[in-house]
């Protein structure tokens, strides 16, 4: 694959199809304010800053999809997550990339 097909090519969703198939715990991590304006289906809000007085949530959950606007702040809960045990965790990406993997 080249460089610009990387960079602007369509992006492999299988793996985040699957989760979501198989009844993963879905986290939208931006603000309050932005999950009420519309959120995924069945997704839990959990802001970023959030993220860490919630761990018991994450906690024995067979697969975790968090996601945001853009991908950003879900790569940053990402890492919170593993640093704290949880490792079975997708970076869903931005919001209309979790909308793009749901009706494909």
């Amino acid at each position: 694959m080249g460089l610009l097909s990387m960079i602007f090519g369509k992006k492999d969703n299988s793996e985040l199809k699957d989760a979501i198939a198989n009844k993963a715990f879905v986290v939208d991590v931006r603000s309050p304010g932005e999950f009420n304006g519309g959120s995924v289906k069945g997704a839990v809000n959990i802001p970023l800053d959030q993220i860490n007085n919630n761990i018991a949530k994450f906690k024995g959950k067979k697969q975790v999809v968090v996601f945001c606007r853009s991908g950003m702040r879900s790569g940053q809960a990402k890492s919170i997550l593993e640093r704290n045990g949880i490792e079975n965790v997708i970076n869903g990406g931005g919001i209309n990339n979790m909308y793009t993997a749901l009706s494909s």
